[in-house]
């Protein structure tokens, strides 16, 4: 890749906040105050916190192995090639959970403008993720531009709403501050690993640097103030205008808009929701689908999904297995009455098993990095603590790894390392071509 086509500091910082700030601020809020009430604002100050040491060490991971293979690569490098499966799974089996739980986000937007309830909540996410499964089937992709030009009208919404509605605070809706207990600001943490996930899918970024030992520092800088300034001033200014009541704030960015530009605030932030949640799913089906493709090729999921694996492929096999999941999931959610909570921790145990795997391979990887290595080691020690917060729902990522492995040893001795074509695939190649795409 010539220097022209690589990523300066402004573009970078412009990729990551758009990663790591999506759609999830549309919904948490209600969703956190509802939780632990005004105490939330807690959680949300510990989740900024935790950006700090997590994003030093993906930076350092980054600036060590600036290739950008991303989490299931450094799991690889630290661990051997075979842990990239069971990371790759949960990355994989992950984007239906991950892609529903945004779309009802948007859907939600979108109902509450035309008057709707969760039904057509949950009919408007249909229609996004099979506009954004579409998109994918036919080759299609959000260009990087439009994607970043959603993603800034959400943060100029943002600005606009706490700037328009914070004359209308009032003290009275922080009392009781822990009306639930202060146990429940574990619990609200777990559905905001939702939206602080993001650092692993950029990690595959690093490798496109021009230089990344003196870029990624100051773009993970620059990308932590953004957000922090973003997401704190919105759960503060919901919370002191629009208070704990769940039936006041299911869509407080809405109603936060509400105060300055009158009714009007619906429609645009239900065409900015849908927007800004299809620019988002439609890159994670992008991402994931290649993932499944790439593995199924290495045999780490059944070598039928690995047609479409190359460069330039459209990936449809894998495509149809995760849309087929993401059916199954909405289905069962209008018939079971499921809610978004649950969705969305559900997607969020598995991003922090993601986690898990690139802290520990920093541990082990940044042994020369004194930074680097602390902040792995921090970070790593608050995802287990906030893993005692998942309770039942790290059944999911505990069955993705052990559903991994199994395939694994079923499948060992069986032409593993051969590609759909028949082509034999080396070992110690797989690390890197199986985890590229993981990202």
């Amino acid at each position: 890749m010539s220097s022209s086509h690589r990523i300066g500091v402004a573009q970078g910082t412009a990729l990551y906040v758009g990663a790591v700030l999506g759609g999830g601020v549309l919904a948490l809020p209600a969703l956190t105050a509802r939780e632990a009430g005004p105490a939330s604002l807690v959680a949300w100050a510990l989740m900024v916190a935790f950006c700090v040491p997590i994003a030093g060490a993906f930076a350092a991971l980054g600036m060590r192995y600036p290739d950008g293979g991303g989490v299931a690569t450094f799991a690889a490098k630290a661990f051997g090639p075979r842990t990239s499966a069971p990371v790759g799974w949960l990355f994989y089996f992950a984007v239906p959970v991950g892609t529903a739980s945004a779309a009802i986000v948007g859907g939600s937007y979108v109902a509450d403008a035309l008057g709707g309830g969760y039904l057509m909540s949950l009919a408007v996410a249909a229609v996004l993720l099979f506009g954004a499964y579409i998109s994918n089937w036919l080759g299609l992709k959000l260009s990087g531009g439009l994607q970043l030009l959603l993603v800034g009208m959400l943060a100029a919404l943002m600005v606009v709403a706490i700037a328009v509605a914070a004359p209308d605070a009032q003290s009275e809706h922080f009392t009781p501050f822990a009306p639930h207990g202060w146990l429940a600001v574990g619990h609200a943490a777990t559905l905001l690993f939702f939206a602080f996930s993001g650092w692993e899918a950029v990690s595959h970024l690093s490798g496109e640097f021009s230089d990344p030992r003196r870029q990624l520092p100051v773009v993970t800088g620059l990308t932590i103030v953004t957000v922090a300034v973003l997401y704190l001033g919105v759960a503060t200014t919901s919370m002191a205008v629009l208070g704990s009541d769940p039936d006041r704030s299911s869509v407080p960015l809405t109603l936060l808009l509400e105060r300055g530009i009158g009714d009007s605030a619906r429609a645009v932030t239900a065409v900015a929701a849908a927007l800004l949640t299809f620019a988002t799913v439609n890159a994670y089906i992008a991402g994931g689908s290649r993932l499944g493709a790439a593995l199924g090729r290495d045999g780490d999921l059944p070598r039928v999904l690995g047609k479409g694996h190359r460069a330039g492929e459209i990936p449809k096999r894998s495509l149809v297995v995760l849309a087929s999941l993401t059916a199954v999931l909405l289905t069962c959610a209008a018939v079971l009455d499921i809610r978004l909570d649950p969705i969305m921790t559900a997607a969020s145990a598995c991003f922090v098993a993601v986690y898990v795997a690139g802290l520990s391979a920093a541990v082990r990887l940044l042994r020369g990095s004194t930074f680097g290595r602390l902040g792995a080691v921090v970070s790593l020690v608050a995802v287990l603590t906030v893993f005692c917060f998942f309770g039942w729902y790290l059944l999911l990522p505990v069955s993705l790894v052990i559903g991994a492995l199994v395939f694994q040893r079923c499948t060992s001795g069986r032409g593993k390392g051969a590609d759909t074509s028949g082509t034999p695939v080396a070992e110690d190649s797989r690390e890197s071509s199986s985890a590229s795409v993981a990202g």
